[in-house]
C-alpha cells in the first residue's frame, strides 16, 4: 500500500470518527482535507490552501444563487404562501376520500417550487397541515407520514438548493438541472397522492362537499407562488436569464409581494435576512470543508482509484450504477442530504461520466436517492423536523407512517432508472 493509500484510508477513518462524535461534517472535512494535504505535500502548501479557499468559495458568483433561493424561501413562508396553497388543495380536492392529506401533498409541491428547501418544506408544512388533518380525524401515522414525505419534494422540485450544489462540484448548468427535475418532481406528486389512496384507504375520513365557487376564488390566493414559479423556472428555461439571475430576482420578486400584499415589514424583512444568513453560513461551511476535502481527494487520487475498482468490478454500467445507489441509500441512514451530495459525489462522479451515464440525469437520480434519507432511521430529518412541532407524536410512529412512501420513491427511482428520457425532455427542449 502506497504512502497516498495510507493517508486516504486514515483521512476517511478520522472522518468519520469525527462524524460519529458530532464533529460538524464541514468542520470535520475541512480538517481532514488540510491534514490529509499537509501529511503528503507538507503544512506550507496545506496551511496556504486554507487560506485561499475560503475566501474564493465565499466569493464565488456561482454561488450567490444559494442565499438568494434561501431568503426567496423564507420571505415566502413568512408571506403566508404556505397556508394559501394548502387552502387552494383543499378547495380542489377536498371533497376526495382523503381530501385533506391529497391536498398537503399538492401544497408540498407548491411551496417546494418557490422554498427549495426539503426541511423548510417539511417545517412549513406541518404547522399548516398536521392540525388540520388530526383535527379531521386522520390518524397520526397518516397525518405526519404525508407530511414527511410531502416534504421531500423541497430538493426535487426547482428550485433546488441540493441540486445546485450538486451542479456547482459538477460544473453542470443549474439551469438545466432544475428544468429536468420538474417532470420527476411531479411524478413523485402523483405517486404520493396514489400511495395515500392505495396504502390508507381504510383510514382516510370522507372528503367535504365540492363548493365550486370556493375553488375558483382559492385560485386568487395562489397567483404569487405561480407569479414566482413562472419569473424564475420560467426565465431559466427561455434561457432568459442564468440561474443566479434567476434567483436574485427570485428573493426580489418575493418580498415585493409580500409588501404589496402587507404581509412583510422591516421587522420581518430583518429577520428573514437573518434567517436566511444563518442558513447560508452553514451551508457554506459544508462547501468550503467539502472543496479543502476535494483536494485531499485528488492528491491521494480517491476518486480514480475508486473508478478503477468499480470498473474493474465487471458488473456493467446498470449493476455499477446499482452499487452506487445502494451506497447512496446506506449512507442516507446516517448522513443528512447535503453532507452525503458534498461528501460522496466527488468520490462517485468521474464512475459515472465513465460508464457514459448523463450527468445531469444522474444529478436527478441521486438527489432522488438522498431525499429516502430525509424520511428512513435513524437520521430521517423531516421525520425529526415533524416530531419537534407535534411532540405528542413518536418516532416510530411517525416512521411508520413513511414507510408506504418509502416504497413509491424506490419504485419512482426503478422508473426514471429504466425511463431517462422522463428526466431528460424538458432540458433538451431549452434555449
Amino acid at each position: 500500500m502506497s504512502k497516498g493509500d495510507l493517508v486516504a484510508f486514515a483521512g476517511f477513518v478520522a472522518l468519520f470518527a469525527m462524524m460519529a462524535i458530532r464533529v460538524p461534517i464541514g468542520v470535520a472535512m475541512g480538517i481532514v482535507g488540510v491534514g490529509g494535504f499537509a501529511a503528503i505535500t507538507g503544512w506550507g502548501p496545506a496551511l496556504n490552501l486554507l487560506a485561499q479557499s475560503p475566501l474564493r468559495t465565499v466569493t464565488d458568483f456561482n454561488l450567490t444563487l444559494i442565499p438568494f433561493f434561501i431568503l426567496m424561501g423564507v420571505l415566502a413562508t413568512q408571506s403566508g404562501m404556505s397556508r394559501e396553497l394548502f387552502r387552494a388543495g383543499h378547495a380542489w380536492l377536498g371533497h376526495l376520500r382523503g381530501g385533506l392529506a391529497l391536498s398537503t401533498i399538492a401544497a408540498c409541491g407548491g411551496f417546494a417550487a418557490i422554498s427549495g428547501s426539503s426541511v423548510a418544506t417539511a417545517a412549513t408544512m406541518s404547522k399548516v397541515a398536521l392540525p388540520e388533518m388530526r383535527g379531521a380525524g386522520y390518524p397520526d401515522t397518516v397525518a405526519t407520514g404525508v407530511v414527511a414525505a410531502g416534504g421531500t419534494l423541497g430538493i426535487l422540485i426547482p428550485p433546488s438548493v441540493v441540486l445546485a450544489v450538486y451542479g456547482y462540484m459538477t460544473e453542470q448548468d443549474v439551469g438545466r438541472l432544475f428544468i429536468a427535475g420538474i417532470l420527476p418532481g411531479l411524478l413523485a406528486i402523483a405517486m404520493y397522492m396514489a400511495t395515500v389512496r392505495i396504502a390508507y384507504r381504510r383510514s382516510l375520513p370522507a372528503g367535504t362537499p365540492f363548493d365550486r365557487r370556493e375553488a375558483i376564488a382559492s385560485l386568487r390566493d395562489v397567483w404569487a407562488v405561480l407569479l414566482l414559479f413562472v419569473a424564475v423556472i420560467g426565465s431559466m428555461y427561455l434561457g432568459i436569464v442564468t440561474a443566479t439571475e434567476a434567483a436574485a430576482t427570485g428573493s426580489l420578486l418575493t418580498a415585493l409581494i409580500g409588501f404589496a400584499r402587507r404581509r412583510l415589514n422591516l421587522s420581518t424583512l430583518l429577520g428573514a435576512l437573518i434567517e436566511a444568513l444563518r442558513t447560508s453560513v452553514a451551508i457554506y461551511t459544508i462547501l468550503i470543508g467539502a472543496i479543502l476535502f476535494g483536494y485531499f481527494l485528488t492528491i491521494t487520487q480517491t476518486p480514480q482509484k475508486i473508478t478503477a475498482f468499480l470498473v474493474a468490478l465487471d458488473f456493467g454500467a446498470y449493476g455499477t450504477l446499482a452499487v452506487i445507489l445502494a451506497f447512496f441509500l446506506v449512507m442516507g441512514c446516517i448522513l443528512d442530504a447535503m453532507a452525503m451530495i458534498i461528501l460522496l459525489v466527488p468520490i462517485v462522479y468521474p464512475v459515472i461520466v465513465q460508464l457514459g451515464f448523463d450527468p445531469i440525469w444522474f444529478g436527478i437520480i441521486v438527489v432522488m436517492t438522498v431525499e429516502l434519507g430525509l424520511i428512513t432511521p435513524p437520521v430521517g430529518m423531516n421525520v425529526f423536523v415533524i416530531n419537534s412541532i407535534a411532540r405528542d407524536v413518536n418516532l416510530v410512529t411517525i416512521f411508520r407512517g413513511v414507510f408506504p412512501f418509502v416504497l413509491a420513491d424506490v419504485l419512482r427511482l426503478i422508473i426514471l432508472v429504466a425511463f431517462p428520457a422522463i428526466v431528460l425532455f424538458l432540458p433538451t427542449t431549452m434555449n
